[in-house]
């Protein structure tokens, strides 16, 4: 199995953070392709941000998924939020799986409420609209967050490993939380240090998109060739890149051939 992780945001010492934690969560024989978006912002924090993020990650998904190139079987949109999720789904016939979604779906099958604990307060509004967009709203607990100023988006796992911890343990304490979810790429492999320290099982964003999407993969359940994720109709365009070009022709041709149903 081969999968596209990829970074949203343009610092590669998270990238460094997403690929060790991908590494160490990956199954034997799953080959991870991990790349850092080519444009955008040092990290995503509104969801103004997570619209710039999208834009690269589907240049990044056309590059690795337009006829000629090296097949991937599946992509990991590795950045809290899922910037460009779900409409990137419409731009492959692999499964697209964003750490959002599969960190939420983790903790649903752990526990009734689940509380997210996240690098800054200006983050939660958009953090809130993701899981109300997956229907999980009613089984989330509170939105904890670091609200002081951050020396660097890398370090702060090190600069602030017991606020988080102190948040994890408020959020099941206080806020009635089964399950926590330590959000965002910077935080990747956090929960493997802080194992046994909080009384409830603890998600790591990037662990659980690079187990989902292998899980999803191996499934072999089949594209989307009609209904909501099918690819974009044919109509004129211009300016896009030859990549994004490419990978979306292939698309519409992939939906166009499906077989029609009675």
């Amino acid at each position: 199995m081969r999968l596209l992780v990829i970074n949203p945001n343009i610092s590669d010492d998270v990238t460094a953070l997403i690929e060790s934690e991908a590494l160490r969560s990956a199954a034997p024989g799953t080959e991870l392709v991990v790349r850092t978006a080519g444009h955008g912002m040092e990290y995503i924090e509104t969801r103004f941000e997570s619209l710039i993020a999208a834009g690269a990650v589907a240049e990044i998904i056309a590059e690795h998924t337009r006829p000629g190139t090296e097949p991937v079987d599946g992509v990991v949109v590795a950045a809290f939020g899922d910037p460009g999720m779900p409409a990137l789904k419409e731009l492959t016939g692999i499964p697209v799986i964003g750490i959002t979604e599969a960190a939420l779906c983790a903790a649903a099958l752990q526990g009734h409420r689940f509380s997210i604990i996240a690098i800054s307060d200006r983050i939660k509004p958009w953090y809130r609209d993701c899981v109300e967009r997956f229907g999980l709203l009613g089984r989330l607990a509170s939105i904890r967050s670091i609200n002081e100023t951050l020396n660097a988006i890398g370090s702060v796992q090190q600069d602030f490993k017991e606020t988080l911890l102190a948040l994890s343990r408020q959020a099941v304490a206080e806020d009635g939380a089964d399950v926590v979810i330590l959000a965002g790429a910077p935080l990747a492999g956090l929960a493997r240090e802080l194992k046994g320290q909080i009384p409830v099982p603890v998600v790591d964003g990037i662990s659980a998109g690079i187990r989902m999407a292998e899980a999803v993969v191996g499934l072999e359940s089949g594209p989307h060739r009609a209904g909501a994720f099918a690819a974009p109709p044919v109509k004129g365009r211009k300016g896009l890149s030859e990549n994004l070009d490419a990978a979306l022709s292939a698309a519409q041709n992939s939906t166009s051939s499906a077989v029609p149903t009675a």
